[in-house]
């Protein structure tokens, strides 16, 4: 393995029953069917320079990359829903299937998953705004206070939403996927040899995920809402509107920070509020699903050097 490749960064997310992960040069789906094969999806990178540029400044690149995760990630989240769809045997019921499995995986990755972040982050700002304005509106003039209220209801309703999600059937198995992702990538940023045996042995919490960014914009979006006034409740939730992409900026720099001082004691401690959330967006993943994640990235190199040497 090269130095280049040794320090090269990469991540990923679950879909229904498989992993996909993002390389430098492709993205690949893998996605266990019933009868025990593995099936692949393998989508090239197209760079625009443009957009490369843009995700070289800071505090914009993390907008342009939720937004550019949210576009590509959609077409493997549709690939593993159809995957899904087709092993029903029921023939009758297998358009009802399709269309069900892939509105169950939306639902179950909104709010937690890049491709919903967008979607969710306007959901989960702009409901606890109203919450907290018609339940505590007249309680104090503090606007400070407000806000650290309003955190407060968004973390309740997100841990809320989670956990309820978490006890179907499905998005139990997604979680599984994707501790079985953060193990993957975990293992080999440790340069172990990707096994079931190894990879089993790691953590399936890491410090850069997307539940992990969440749970940053609430806090920091809670520090910097502190820094403008406002009037009235429609001057409010339009100053959230206008100042999302600045604490979805920020948190994402935040993240890359927290991420670098992981190995750092006492700074490592910034990271927890979003390990604590993986407690709930990961699962324990089986053998056979530790199999499905490390099939797909070992994919996703093997053509990421293909593509190199070309």
């Amino acid at each position: 393995m090269s130095n280049n490749q040794q320090q090269a960064i990469y991540g990923g997310q679950a879909v229904i029953e498989g992993v996909m992960f993002a390389g430098q040069k492709v993205h690949v789906t893998a996605v266990r069917r019933k009868d025990q094969t593995i099936q692949y999806l393998e989508v090239p990178k197209k760079e625009i320079p443009w957009v490369q540029t843009l995700k070289k400044i800071p505090f914009i690149r993390g907008i342009v990359g939720i937004v550019e995760a949210s576009a590509k990630g959609a077409q493997h989240l549709n690939f593993a829903a159809e995957v899904f769809a087709e092993e029903d045997n029921d023939a009758k019921q297998e358009k009802k299937e399709s269309v069900a499995a892939k509105i169950s995986m939306y639902l179950g990755v909104a709010f937690i998953g890049i491709l919903s972040f967008l979607f969710g982050k306007f959901v989960f700002t702009l409901v606890p705004t109203a919450v907290e304005q018609v339940v505590f509106g007249n309680m104090f003039e503090n606007q400070i206070g407000h806000n650290l209220i309003e955190g407060l209801i968004k973390i309740v309703l997100l841990v809320g939403y989670i956990y309820a999600i978490s006890l179907t059937p499905m998005i139990k198995r997604l979680f599984q996927y994707h501790g079985a992702e953060h193990k993957v990538i975990s293992a080999y940023e440790a340069g172990v040899e990707l096994t079931v045996k190894n990879v089993q042995q790691f953590n399936t919490l890491h410090y850069r995920c997307g539940s992990s960014f969440i749970v940053f914009t609430v806090l920091i979006g809670v520090v910097i809402y502190s820094f403008f006034e406002y009037n009235s409740f429609i001057e409010r939730i339009v100053q959230r509107i206008v100042l999302l992409p600045v604490v979805i900026g920020v948190s994402y720099e935040a993240l890359r920070f927290t991420n670098n001082l992981r190995e750092v004691p006492v700074l490592r401690y910034l990271g927890y509020p979003g390990l604590w959330l993986q407690l709930l967006t990961t699962k324990e993943p089986d053998d056979s699903q530790v199999e499905v994640s490390i099939a797909s990235f070992n994919r996703m190199r093997e053509i990421d050097r293909q593509m190199q040497n070309q």
